[in-house]
């Protein structure tokens, strides 16, 4: 075979995707295995959802839909912005994704050239890396501190003159930190004074605990200056229906679509009408859900610090991030003798090499 991309070659593929695709093949061998890899939410998708998406089907919604999303989502999704999040947005500001990796992704690609360097705030999941790579940059990590995971003044001497952007992510997967408006201000100051994106991806601000999110872009002159992700997999239990979106200055939308253009087209038409539902619908089964995770947040967490674990705040998501002791780089899958998988922020950034990130499930799967 000739030689493949060099480029690729280097990229490492995502570990909780592969530790959740080998925990699969265990269930599927019969092997009883809890999967606490991948972040996935272990709810259906709401009624209502399913069936506005039944109802498109139905009625032919088939065919190929603009590239930056059906008007009634791309609508939805600015009116929501505006409505929640702190900041005007109009629709043609708005491009809907095959989920929220696949907007970071596409952001990277529209704004970032070859030497250009993306600020990741870690611990950090597991892609934003990969993606700046495939977009031709390079990643710069910064630690944040292990008692607060908060920004501080270390921000300012880890930006460097080819810092183009820094990824936000609040509430954080792994840890669970929701950003305060310290960390917050500080981040937008040195986006202002350097002339830097941000990136926010704030695919969990829906699921918080005793905390109100902020988005970065709702802070003075940095709506311009934002590219906001999110999407409907962790809130609505959407995950394989891979509908995400962008929010962000109408010249960087447009690059955005014409990365769409040639490689998706446009997410698929039937799914973006059950993402209207969603948006439309009744918030209550976001709200039910939100519950069943600060109920298990309250008795994981606890119960962990009780052992003797340190944890992160969990304030926000549905992860545990705990401080086990040893190297999670040499052990990256764990396994019980009771078939339990879990998975470490393995290639993600962990400034410590000593934590774990575990999704927080019931007993029975």
């Amino acid at each position: 075979m000739r030689s493949l991309s060099e480029k690729i070659a280097g990229i490492p593929p995502s570990a909780t995707i592969e530790i959740s695709n080998a925990a699969k093949r265990m269930a599927q061998e019969g092997i009883d295995v809890i999967s606490l890899s991948i972040g996935e939410p272990d709810f259906d998708t709401p009624e209502h959802i399913k069936n506005a998406c039944i109802d498109a089907l139905r009625r032919g919604e088939t065919h190929y839909a603009p590239s930056a999303g059906i008007p009634e989502l791309t609508g939805a999704i600015a009116e929501k912005i505006t409505r929640e999040n702190g900041f005007s947005v109009k629709q043609d500001e708005v491009i809907v994704t095959c989920g929220a990796k696949d907007a970071i992704y596409e952001a990277m690609e529209a704004v970032l050239n070859p030497g250009d360097e993306v600020l990741i705030l870690d611990p950090s999941w597991v892609s934003y890396e990969p993606c700046a790579r495939i977009a031709g940059a390079s990643a710069r990590h910064h630690t944040l501190s292990p008692a607060t995971f908060q920004v501080d003044d270390t921000l300012l001497s880890a930006v460097g003159p080819r810092t183009r952007m820094i990824v936000v992510n609040s509430p954080s997967n792994p840890s669970g930190a929701v950003l305060n408006m310290d960390s917050l201000r500080l981040i937008a100051d040195v986006c202002r004074d350097h002339d830097i994106f941000a990136l926010s991806d704030e695919i969990y601000e829906k699921l918080v605990y005793g905390k109100t999110p902020v988005s970065i872009a709702s802070l003075p002159d940095m709506a311009e200056r934002t590219i906001t992700v999110n999407g409907f997999s962790k809130a609505y239990a959407m995950t394989g229906w891979r509908i995400g979106y962008a929010v962000a200055p109408r010249p960087v939308i447009r690059q955005m679509e014409k990365v769409q253009q040639h490689t998706i087209s446009h997410p698929t038409t039937f799914a973006m009408f059950g993402a209207v539902a969603a948006l439309e619908g009744s918030q209550e089964c976001v709200e039910s859900m939100r519950r069943e995770f600060e109920r298990r947040r309250d008795y994981i967490i606890p119960a962990l610090r009780d052992l003797g674990y340190a944890t992160a705040p969990a304030d926000g998501a549905f992860y545990a991030y705990v401080d086990v002791g040893g190297d999670d780089m040499a052990t990256p899958t764990w396994r019980s003798p009771r078939g339990r998988r879990s998975a470490p922020p393995a290639g993600s950034g962990s400034p410590t090499r000593r934590r774990w990130r575990t999704s927080k499930r019931p007993s029975g799967g």
